[in-house]
């Protein structure tokens, strides 16, 4: 197929050139969104979602330790990226270590591409990628629902490059259609010998887990002065890698709350309206809508009891602790206080001072 079939086929083109249509399957591949923090310092031996919105972090390492950064330090184009440094380095790579940045994805969501039938399509994912120093990573995508693994080997220099990577068609395995985990986009940074053992052969679907990382792989964690930026990630249809699909902030941070959304409090202002006094200690707020409906139930979790505080006939009490429920669509307040409320009376929930924080978690 030609490029303008493809284009033709997947999106179309405007007057001015540039292509329209929703291509991108991946959330925030610009990096713009940060709502847990901009940058944390000293991980290791951890998996998370430490900064950037929906791209996690799986590190296996037993000597290895890194700074994730959301940076304003982007190609033309783009505001910001992700960077990794490496802060201590591991040279002595045991069998199961691993460093990789994670997208996941639900199965609804891929089901364009076809997969496990006679007509799979092709993906084709891109980025922009620099480091301080050449190197060679692995880009894989991972299909969870049959365990198949389809890596390639792609450069880094010291200058930002676009990578684009296409991968076959795979007729093997179909994608389960719901909101659970079924597919991944993997970056390897670093890799032991259970992901590297075996013989690598790129753009292979297969399902041995010693071959999934390339042959000629660098580790991140080589030396303390490695660093790794990316931005820009996006994964399509086809065989064509069209321009990146830039979208609004609001935009994209809605997108972004279907699996994470949270908000803290200045002093004072109202956390939960509407709630009503179950006894004497304890309080119960009525539903608060989230800002968009969630993937699944998402577990609550606060900054702190302490923070939270009950308003009652002109009398706010501070909380001895908070519990949260929660469905997909909104959540209930329930705050515990020492004494002095009143059966049956009203009241709502305020923060008690700034560091009052509510967040919901529904990732895959």
């Amino acid at each position: 197929m030609t490029k303008a079939a493809e284009l033709a086929k997947w999106g179309e083109v405007s007057t001015n050139g540039q292509v329209s249509g929703r291509r991108n399957i991946v959330i925030n591949g610009a990096m713009n969104v940060a709502q847990r923090s901009a940058s944390v310092t000293g991980i290791g031996a951890a998996a998370g979602y430490f900064t950037l919105d929906r791209f996690k972090l799986n590190l296996a390492s037993t000597a290895g330790r890194l700074t994730m950064t959301q940076t304003a330090d982007g190609p033309s184009g783009f505001a910001n990226c992700l960077k990794l440094d490496c802060t201590t380095a591991d040279t002595s790579i045991g069998a199961t270590e691993q460093c990789k940045i994670e997208y996941r994805m639900e199965g609804q969501d891929v089901q364009q591409i076809k997969k496990g039938t006679s007509d799979a399509e092709k993906v084709t994912v891109s980025f922009y990628v620099k480091g301080n120093a050449a190197a060679t990573y692995t880009c894989e995508l991972q299909d969870t629902d049959n365990t198949r693994y389809n890596g390639q080997e792609f450069s880094v220099t010291t200058s930002w490059t676009r990578i684009i990577l296409t991968f076959a068609a795979d007729t093997t395995g179909a994608l389960n259609d719901d909101n659970a985990l079924s597919f991944l986009l993997d970056i390897w940074l670093h890799a032991g010998s259970n992901f590297t053992g075996g013989s690598h052969t790129d753009n292979v679907w297969h399902t041995t887990a010693n071959q999934r990382v390339g042959d000629n792989q660098t580790s991140f964690f080589d030396s303390d002065a490695r660093t790794f930026f990316i931005t820009g990630v996006q994964t399509e249809v086809g065989s064509v890698a069209t321009p990146f699909e830039h979208r609004s902030y609001g935009e994209e941070l809605a997108l972004c709350q279907r699996y994470y959304h949270s908000n803290t409090f200045a002093t004072g202002k109202t956390v939960s309206a509407g709630g009503a006094v179950n006894s004497t200690t304890i309080a119960v707020n009525a539903g608060m809508p989230h800002p968009v409906i969630m993937r699944a139930s998402p577990t609550g979790s606060v900054s702190d009891g302490t923070h939270f505080a009950v308003r009652h006939r002109s009398v706010a009490t501070v909380c001895t602790a908070v519990s949260l429920g929660s469905d997909p669509r909104s959540t209930y307040f329930q705050g515990n206080v020492s004494s002095g409320l009143t059966l049956g009376d009203g009241c709502f929930c305020r923060s008690a001072d700034d560091a009052c924080t509510l967040a919901f978690d529904a990732e895959l």
